[in-house]
């Protein structure tokens, strides 16, 4: 298989986890379990965010609070899957979330964020 068909099977994924909130003090152990996870299904983290502790809507697993983070990554179509059934039996994940980017969309709404920018310009530089 050449290095252009894999780049073309690959897709970005947004996933969310939420970790149990008494891990929060250390997260190495739960991000290294991800992080190696993603990577033995062939896959990258493009970013990781901390979104901090939070109060749950209601409860998961007895747990009030979760510890939320973002991940943007990169992966073959049949890694999803693999990385959900194994998050599914992980002790410290409360609940995870994996969706497929929509490409199409995040260009239309990058035209659209560019376009408001340009007629904000527009205008600043008409009041000056």
């Amino acid at each position: 298989m050449s290095a252009e068909q894999s780049d073309v099977e690959r897709k970005r994924y947004e996933m969310m986890v939420l970790f149990r909130p008494e891990l929060e003090a250390d997260m190495t152990e739960p991000l290294k379990v991800v992080s190696d996870l993603v990577k033995d299904n062939d896959g990258a983290i493009i970013t990781e965010k901390n979104l901090g502790r939070k109060e749950l809507a209601y409860k998961i697993k007895h747990e009030g609070y979760a510890v939320y983070y973002l991940y943007e990554l990169s992966l073959p179509a049949a890694a999803p899957a693999k990385i959900s059934g194994v998050l599914n039996i992980t002790d410290s994940v409360l609940r995870h979330l994996i969706v497929k980017i929509d490409e199409k969309a995040e260009k239309v709404l990058a035209s659209e964020k560019a376009a408001r920018e340009a007629r904000a310009k527009a205008s600043a530089d008409e009041e000056a």
